[in-house]
């Protein structure tokens, strides 16, 4: 199995190509929509590459996976499918969870459903499902979002936002439904259960002092030197640290605008609703 990595620097994202060369048949991970908050625009060069890449080598996409529902980028997964017609849009079955909270956050229409009929596939978890060649192993791993997937493809691991590589440590858990408990129990008992030769591959870099892109790590080698959570970290430490960071984090800048359109299936509106807040001095 091969992969092929594709990186937004605007966002810092990291979308995926896994692909058998020699039945053609792929799947495509997180891919991003390009959207610029200051002017509304919405651009689709990220796509496009993945879309070359699919040409180039006459691959067979048959699905778009998404790990979770972004809070910093939209996903292409609509789009694609508008070029790719056969491809599945997948996500975990616990996204219903988040369109329920964000409904309510984002004053959504009422007509809004909440039981994620707008996905092709809803993946359960601990699901083993096929694309084609492709056998994915569906593990959860809530915490940055309750409706968090890993897939397990063969030796290797595509995270998203749970773990990263070890100098990033692990996901922020401070959105609606987070929790640092569960991500401890995502990354602990379930990602570090894998053979520590296992290939992860990470949802983001942001490329801390100007250091070169890194996209994966190992099982083994995150146990041993992740920034956050090592195999010898305790529950009651990590949590700590965990909640107390999250408290300084800014929010993501596109996060209403993303998770408006993510819960959706990708589906673009014809206008984004911001929630307010009133911080007015007497």
């Amino acid at each position: 199995m091969d992969v092929q990595h594709f990186f937004d620097k605007d966002t810092s994202t990291l979308s995926y190509i896994v692909y058998d060369k020699d039945t053609r048949d792929a799947v495509i991970i997180d891919p991003v929509l390009n959207f610029d908050l200051s002017t509304g625009v919405i651009e689709d060069h990220s796509m496009k590459e993945l879309v070359a890449f699919i040409t180039k080598h006459n691959l067979n996409p048959l699905y778009s996976m998404e790990t979770h529902a972004h809070a910093d980028h939209m996903s292409s997964s609509r789009e694609l499918k508008n070029i790719f017609p056969n491809i599945k849009i997948a996500i975990s079955e616990n996204i219903k969870i988040v369109q329920k909270s964000f409904k309510d956050v984002l004053g959504l229409e009422d007509s809004f459903k909440m039981d994620g009929s707008q996905f092709d596939k809803l993946i359960k978890n601990d699901e083993t499902f096929n694309a084609g060649s492709i056998s994915i192993h569906a593990i959860p791993t809530p915490g940055h979002t309750p409706a968090c997937l890993s897939y397990h493809i063969e030796n290797m691991v595509f995270c998203g936002d749970a773990l990263f590589v070890p100098d990033l440590g692990t996901g922020r858990c401070d959105f609606p439904e987070g929790c640092a408990d569960a991500l401890y129990t995502s990354v602990h008992e379930r990602l570090y259960k894998l053979p520590d030769d296992t290939i992860i591959f990470t949802g983001h870099d942001y490329c801390p002092n100007g250091r070169e892109l890194k996209i994966e790590s190992t099982i083994g080698v995150s146990k041993r030197q992740n920034g956050h959570l090592k195999e010898e970290t305790k529950r009651e430490d990590y949590i700590k640290f965990r909640e107390a960071r999250d408290k300084t984090l800014p929010a993501p800048k596109l996060l209403f605008a993303s998770i408006q359109v993510n819960i959706d299936g990708g589906t673009l509106p014809k206008a984004l609703k911001v929630p307010l807040t009133k911080k007015l001095s007497s």
